[in-house]
């Protein structure tokens, strides 16, 4: 099936009538994930948006629980649930994969978090492939395949004038249904794209896992030039740090998550004082490490870096994660600074 690009707004109206469609948006300079019909500018052709569609399942802020309480004694307590529909539509590759990456912390090991775990349940994801690369992007090298996100519900290609139409689960040939009216017989196939960026991750997860590797020069001399602003982390998808604050008025109040960082010095400062990681260069090593070697230790699903490029062109310093994972990479072995 295919959509022409002529009636792309139709079938945003026809999406938007049965959830929160969620669409690429240019708004006050920042390409973002929007609702359909905000204040802005459509950014279709935006290869990777500044801030990811992760919110959509793990909000920047999110309200938890609300409660009662009766002088000393808890008097009720309520979990917020949400259960709206969500599509998120023109999803890329790297930011799909985040996606699937995510729901191994919230969804697997034991436990799942009941907030996230709602949102997926109501959620549908609608991928386009890539056309186009930026200088930045290294998703390829990450084992992704820019034109194609095979856990997407609907998978586009961009052939010119029309999108080509792949249902590939349930909740995609439902939605495909919704759009019939709008679709046409015909298909196509995208062309192979490769980025233009390229890093070689053989070896490196187990040079990163060699105890020698922890206490390495290399952490320091990586660590110098960063600022401690925490970019990275609020624009790469995969980031899930949280803190746990609570409003009360009165009698009544509610408790809230929001985003977090581990690149900020309180993330990890306990009550008495005491920090594990008192410096730039722990933190650092914190997040490399779980970016490039613990999530797959842990999940055994590849790296938690998708190759999305963001925070290499973000980073006001140029903290390039590729740089590091090739000086890791050139390394003769674990621990040496040759």
């Amino acid at each position: 099936m295919k959509l022409a690009k002529n009636k792309l707004q139709q079938a945003f109206d026809l999406m938007a009538k049965e959830a929160n469609l969620l669409v690429p948006m240019k708004i006050e300079g920042v390409t973002k994930f929007a609702p359909w019909g905000a204040e802005g500018e459509l950014a279709m052709d935006a290869v990777n948006t500044l801030l990811p569609p992760k919110d959509a399942l793990f909000p920047q802020t999110e309200k938890m629980y609300k409660y009662k309480t009766r002088l000393t004694q808890v008097e009720s307590l309520e979990e917020i649930k949400e259960t709206d529909k969500q599509i998120i539509f023109g999803i890329r590759s790297c930011d799909m994969h985040s996606i699937d990456c995510m729901d191994e912390v919230f969804l697997t090991r034991g436990y799942v978090d009941s907030f996230y775990s709602r949102k997926k349940e109501n959620l549908t994801t609608v991928a386009i492939g890539c056309t186009k690369v930026l200088p930045t992007c290294f998703c390829d090298s990450m084992g992704l395949n820019p034109v194609a996100a095979p856990t997407a519900d609907v998978q586009l290609n961009d052939l010119g004038d029309y999108y080509a139409v792949k249902a590939q689960t349930e909740k995609g040939e439902a939605l495909v249904n919704l759009l019939k009216p709008l679709l046409e017989e015909g298909d196509g196939e995208a062309a192979a794209l490769e980025c233009t960026l390229k890093v070689n991750m053989d070896g490196v997860q187990k040079k990163l896992m060699n105890v020698k590797m922890f206490e390495s020069d290399i952490w320091q001399e990586t660590a110098q030039k960063c600022i401690g602003c925490g970019t990275c982390t609020y624009v790469c998808p995969t980031c899930y740090c949280f803190d746990i604050e609570g409003k009360e008025c009165g009698n009544e109040g509610y408790k809230f998550r929001c985003w977090d960082s581990c690149m900020f010095s309180e993330y990890t400062r306990m009550a008495g004082g005491h920090n594990p990681r008192p410096s730039k260069k722990e933190r650092v090593r914190n997040r490399f490490l779980h970016k490039l070697a613990y999530f797959e230790d842990r999940y055994g699903k590849g790296s938690l870096c998708v190759g999305c490029g963001r925070c290499v062109a973000d980073c006001p310093v140029d903290l390039d994660i590729t740089m590091f994972i090739d000086k890791v990479g050139a390394l003769k072995e674990a621990g040496s600074n040759d």
